[in-house]
């Protein structure tokens, strides 16, 4: 377990590592790229010291001329002096003045084209700037993040630490240790959906030649049939062999905790449970409360499960338990599938005679219906043929009648047969076809 701290804490420096030296690269980058700009700004700036020092030589350029025309007039006559003098410095003047103004001019163009130089490359460093800024301070918040994690990882496996020994030390306790031996043994069968009002009972007593017998508890199988499952395995010697931290004395407590579930798994099989109780399998389950105290007395002892197979007690973690319940709750929905089944038919049963019963009178009604309307085209062909004859008559001799003499009409519709061969009903004869020309009787 230490190791595995180590080699967390190893990995989670390698981490912060790899992530500084990542960002490293990231800041030497941009520190490359930050001296090229400042190279450019530098360069650009005594490119604005020459404009600047060739403007200052052009001004003083024109002073010079300026004092170099003063002087060649002075030398002239005082009055062609006079005359041209105010002119002359008046056209110098303006002169001076323009020259003054296009270098002006040509500094503000100068200066104006630098700055668009230069704006793009202040708004890179800027931005160079802000995102290595952005950088450190991921960089912090993630270094931040990794030791607060290590730190919480080394919390967490000291409280796994303190709480596993608080668990060794209180299933040091029989009764304790027994107690949660059936808890997980609860838990594993509501797992696997095995109910306790319905599937399995717990810690029911049995009387047997050897005394009272205790399982822990008994899996009801379909057809009143049961499974033994006893959860009182020996994990002493296993809780010490965790507590040791000198290998030799670790594998001797394990070695010892494998002989423990050999000799309990002797002690079930002398009780024979499949003996006391009528119609179980021949076979117990003895449980392990932890995938840990199998694999542990397993590497110890690999004839453990050969051992219970001819012992006829098979030994079982919370993993295979929930196998078996799952495969015994597959077999108690079947039962029920079965006994719905025979319902069903015995309900099939009874609606068949029923509709028997039903159908026999559906036919007496038939046969009534053909009766009642063969009569009453025998008696449409007896009025027709007796009576309407001699009233014609009176009509033909002008009597005073209020209505004419209506015609009836005989009934051709046929009563439908009721075809039920398959419910034991006999077939009835077939009606005459009313298109055959085959009609009732008229006397």
């Amino acid at each position: 377990m230490q190791t595995t701290i180590v080699w967390v804490l190893l990995g989670a420096v390698f981490g912060a590592g790899v992530a500084a030296l990542f960002a490293a690269a990231r800041l030497r980058t941009a520190q490359a790229a930050r001296v090229e700009d400042q190279k450019k700004v530098v360069e650009l700036q005594a490119t604005l010291q020459a404009e600047r020092a060739a403007a200052g030589e052009k001004l003083a350029l024109l002073e010079q001329a300026r004092e170099k025309l003063s002087e060649t007039f002075a030398s002239l006559s005082a009055d062609a002096l006079r005359r041209n003098n105010d002119e002359f410095l008046r056209l110098a003047n303006e002169n001076l003045q323009k020259f003054r103004e296009q270098a002006s001019g040509d500094f503000k163009l100068t200066k104006a084209e630098i700055d668009n130089l230069v704006k793009p490359v202040s708004e890179t460093l800027g931005k160079l700037e802000r995102q290595v800024g952005e950088l450190e301070v991921k960089r912090e918040g993630a270094y931040h993040t990794l030791t607060q994690q290590v730190k919480e990882l080394a919390t967490g496996q000291s409280a796994l630490g303190k709480e596993t020994r608080n668990l060794v030390t209180a299933l040091r306790a029989p009764a304790t240790r027994g107690r949660w031996g059936e808890v997980q043994l609860k838990r594993v069968a509501e797992l696997a959906g095995m109910v306790e009002y319905c599937d399995f009972v717990e810690q029911e007593t049995i009387e047997g030649e050897d005394g009272r017998l205790r399982p822990d508890m008994i899996v009801k199988l379909p057809n009143d049939r049961c499974v033994v499952v006893d959860a009182k395995a020996p994990l002493m010697a296993y809780l010490e062999a965790v507590e040791c931290t000198d290998e030799d004395t670790r594998q001797e407590r394990l070695a010892q905790h494998a002989r423990q579930v050999r000799d309990h798994m002797m002690k079930l099989a002398s009780k024979a449970y499949w003996k006391q109780i009528g119609e179980s399998p021949e076979f117990v389950v003895m449980f392990l409360p932890g995938e840990s105290f199998y694999s542990a007395a397993l590497e110890q002892d690999p004839s453990l499960i050969e051992f219970g197979a001819d012992s006829r007690v098979i030994l079982a973690t919370p993993t295979t338990l929930i196998a078996l319940l799952h495969a015994v709750a597959y077999g108690w929905r079947q039962e029920k599938l079965a006994e719905d089944a025979e319902q069903i038919a015995r309900l099939g049963a009874d609606l068949h005679v029923r509709l028997v019963k039903v159908l026999e009178h559906v036919t007496k009604v038939g046969r009534g219906l053909r009766t009642a309307v063969d009569a009453y085209n025998d008696a449409v062909g007896s009025i027709e043929s007796r009576l309407l004859v001699q009233a014609r008559k009176f009509q033909g001799l002008a009597a005073p009648a209020e209505r004419g003499i209506e015609v009836l009409e005989p009934i051709d519709r046929q009563v439908r047969h009721v075809q039920a061969l398959e419910l034991g009903l006999p077939e009835e004869s077939a009606a005459p076809d009313p298109d055959s020309g085959a009609g009732p009787d008229v006397p």
